[in-house]
């Protein structure tokens, strides 16, 4: 747990003179944002972006299947990214990979981390850490997700209905985000990327939910961790892995874990990953 916080602390550090450097926009293909969208479930405002694929223009008949993303921000554009043009390059890699056949066209959906708010929005249970007390809102954004954000994306663009054609996804905390909103929600949600996901945050709660699950929700799920994001991490992950597998996902299957060799707690390492993670949930 203290390396984790370390390699975050030390990545700010040596980061900081990023901020001053030149933000470079990296958008291939259509992206539409909606600004400071409201909600009546969380105090914060989101901006939303949405990535259309190539030919969504040229069929007007063709509906699409949709991953929704956390920290919408981080994922398709350098000059928005926290971090000056840090990103999972989201929309490199769906139009790489669906001009080459091997993903079918899909809608990318971003929701922007509600700031300040963020660790209480993603976690759905309350946890003090260092005295400071964060989470308990994981509920409310499930709520504003399954009555709110997807039903103005499903009016709003021709998606694919029903949960084997959605999507979730995040990391870190945005990781167990995905992984709570799938279980909470598999009608809706019936696939999940679960990246870097802080497991072992709130003396390892969601490990202790995963356990008690008393049916296997059918959701189609992906989880990933480096091995230089530290100890607890790659512990607590193969951990969630492990009790998954007992309640009945299959490797290989509904499920797919990666731990990537080296790898540290950052958007060029999800990125990295990202091409495999489309194509598991949304390969041909």
């Amino acid at each position: 747990m203290i390396r984790f916080f370390t390699l975050i602390a030390a990545s700010i550090v040596l980061l900081s003179n990023g901020f001053s450097q030149e933000r470079k926009s990296s958008i291939v293909g259509t992206l539409k944002i909606h600004e400071n969208v409201p909600s009546k479930f969380l105090p914060s405002k989101h901006n939303i972006a949405v990535w259309l694929p190539p030919g969504y223009e040229d069929d007007k008949r063709r509906r699409y299947p949709v991953f929704y993303m956390g920290d919408g921000q981080n994922l398709f554009d350098g000059k928005k990214s926290f971090l000056p043009n840090k990103e999972w390059r989201m929309d490199e890699s769906a139009d790489a990979l669906i001009r080459a056949g091997l993903i079918e066209p899909i809608i990318i959906v971003g929701i922007d981390n509600g700031g300040l708010e963020r660790a209480n929005e993603y976690l759905p249970f309350s946890a003090t850490y260092q005295g400071n007390k964060m989470g308990g809102q994981g509920d409310q954004f499930v709520k504003m997700m399954v009555e709110e954000i997807k039903p103005m994306i499903d009016k709003a663009y021709r998606t694919k209905q029903g949960p084997a054609n959605t999507a979730i996804g995040g990391s870190s905390f945005g990781g167990i985000m995905a992984l709570h909103v799938s279980i909470a929600r598999p009608d809706v949600f019936g696939m999940a990327a679960v990246c870097s996901p802080s497991i072992w945050f709130g003396d390892s709660e969601m490990l202790r939910r995963m356990k008690a699950i008393e049916k296997r929700p059918n959701v189609k799920m992906w989880v990933d961790m480096g091995t230089a994001e530290g100890a607890n991490m790659l512990e607590s992950s193969n951990a969630l892995v492990a009790a998954m597998k007992l309640k009945g996902w299959v490797l290989g299957k509904d499920l797919a874990y990666f731990v990537d060799k080296d790898a540290i707690h950052n958007e060029d390492a999800w990125a990295h990953r990202l091409p495999s993670i489309l194509m598991f949930l949304f390969g041909k």
